[in-house]
């Protein structure tokens, strides 16, 4: 006879968690099966995978197996792939037999196995409800065969003549896993093979939710002439599944929109082998750069992994000081007569280049800068952004504003000496409280056609509306710089 149980909702977190189990304890019998049977693939029959990366949140796969396929006509369940599949992109071809082996039907299956859907999936079939009761400090287990008549809001019951709602069940024990449920992402082909039975099959896809980005660490010496610099990838996998052993290839490039002539691409280049002794080597690929590793990795699921990318020593650097000057005219509208504050801004400088150690085209990253201080310890002294930069072109490194070097800018007269022509005179005063010398680059810009009356210091016309001044300023001294133009509008 049955036995009333309270009236609680069955979904609670102990259902699910049973659910849950009972999955994770016929999983090995699944895997069992599915590693036996012909129509299905699972890693264990993986001989070769193969990964790109691309620095815009998606990778193409290749995955190369070994398996029987039947003759004629049949189903193959391809599992163990990423979850962030596109289906739209997926290639599947024989090695061994190409023009033996037609795809009829592709489906993608991403239904995949939870405690929630395996009880949904169970409308209209048999379960059987576990009780666990305490009777003299001995707990008991109470069982009781249930049909699911129906799930909606919360589950109704037919046990024996009774309609039941309301149920509480410790857990629930499923016969079998439905056959449209699956514990993992899987492809299903539809084959027709008229060549032999076994294989050596291609299946490759772009998947979502992988991404790199380059890091680097540049250590600058106390005299701020050289530098020592690392690079690292920083790869992230959100793709729902592993990457065992994978060839490791990354794309950088500003890519307006991947596309499936990008993915074709890629996927030759990712068949050639290349050999790399050292930690990284790159080619030119397309208008973009391929970056293949030299050793085989282990990328994890939620996993963020770096990995040596480059690296350099000894190279020389110059520390800059840059004033920026104004586009507008330089008065101080808050106090009259007094002049204008500006940021001396603070850069260090070096070129890519072979002969200093570098010379590899540097994918763009944030690039963080150390500097050793007085009692031999490393400090952070800022960090920028740098943009994809090929061999042989300079980095400029701004690392922050100067505290000890200041500047003040206002302009002293201005005279109007026909129609449209103007001179305008300009006084800019720099002050180093360094106990070093600093040479500051000031650079101004000039609208109009402009001509240079007179200048305090030698200056030099770097673009049709801006002239730039090198100025020397000595240690705990002061400077200043004063210039006359004639501007016609």
């Amino acid at each position: 006879m049955f036995r009333q149980f309270p009236y609680i909702s069955l979904l609670t977190a102990s259902v699910l968690a049973a659910a849950a189990t009972l999955a994770d304890r016929t999983a090995p019998t699944v895997s069992a099966q599915a590693a036996a049977a012909p129509n299905q693939t699972t890693l264990d029959d993986q001989t070769e995978l193969a990964l790109t990366v691309y620095n815009s949140d998606i990778a193409l796969v290749r995955d190369v197996r070994n398996l029987q396929l039947p003759r004629g006509t049949s189903n193959l369940r391809f599992m163990d792939i990423a979850a962030t599949v596109n289906p739209a992109t997926v290639h599947f071809r024989s090695l061994s037999e190409p023009s033996r082996v037609n795809v009829l039907e592709q489906n993608y299956e991403y239904d995949l196995l939870e405690p929630d859907k395996l009880l949904r999936k169970y409308v209209g079939r048999d379960v059987t409800l576990i009780r666990l009761l305490q009777r003299n400090g001995v707990t008991e287990q109470e069982e009781v065969k249930a049909r699911l008549l129906s799930y909606n809001n919360a589950p109704v019951w037919q046990i024996g003549s009774e309609i039941v709602t309301g149920l509480h069940a410790d857990h629930i024990r499923f016969p079998e896993l439905p056959g449209n449920l699956y514990s993992r992402p899987t492809l299903i082909w539809t084959l027709d093979n008229d060549g032999t039975t076994r294989h050596r099959v291609e299946a490759s896809y772009l998947a979502g939710k992988l991404s790199w980005n380059a890091d680097y660490v540049l250590t600058v010496a106390r005299d701020d002439k050289t530098g020592d610099i690392d690079g690292w990838v920083t790869l992230t996998n959100g793709s729902g599944t592993s990457f065992p052993n994978a060839k490791l290839q990354l794309v950088a490039g500003d890519l307006n929109r991947v596309k499936q002539v990008l993915g074709r691409m890629a996927m030759n280049e990712s068949r050639s082998d290349v050999a790399a002794a050292a930690p990284m080597a790159q080619e030119a690929f397309s208008d973009y750069h391929l970056y293949t590793f030299g050793r085989k990795t282990t990328i994890n699921n939620n996993q963020t992994k770096q990995l040596s990318m480059l690296g350099g020593t000894g190279f020389p650097v110059v520390k800059r000081y840059v004033v920026e000057g104004r586009q507008f005219y330089y008065r101080n509208a808050q106090h009259p007569g007094a002049p204008i504050k500006d940021v001396v801004q603070v850069f260090y400088q070096f070129k890519n280049e072979e002969r200093s150690g570098l010379g590899m085209p540097m994918p763009a990253g944030v690039v963080r800068v150390y500097q050793s201080d007085s009692s031999g310890g490393t400090q952070f002294v800022g960090e920028d952004r740098i943009d994809h930069t090929p061999k042989d072109e300079t980095l400029n490194l701004k690392i922050g504003n100067a505290f000890d070097v200041v500047v003040e800018r206002k302009q002293i007269d201005f005279e109007k000496i026909a129609a449209s022509t103007y001179e305008v005179e300009y006084e800019i005063t720099l002050r180093n409280h360094k106990s070093t010398p600093v040479a500051v680059e000031v650079n101004e810009p000039l609208g109009g056609t402009w001509r240079m009356l007179r200048s305090s210091h030698e200056w030099t016309k770097t673009a049709a509306w801006a002239a730039q001044f090198q100025v020397p300023v000595t240690a705990n001294g002061s400077v200043t710089v004063n210039y006359r133009v004639r501007v016609t509008y």
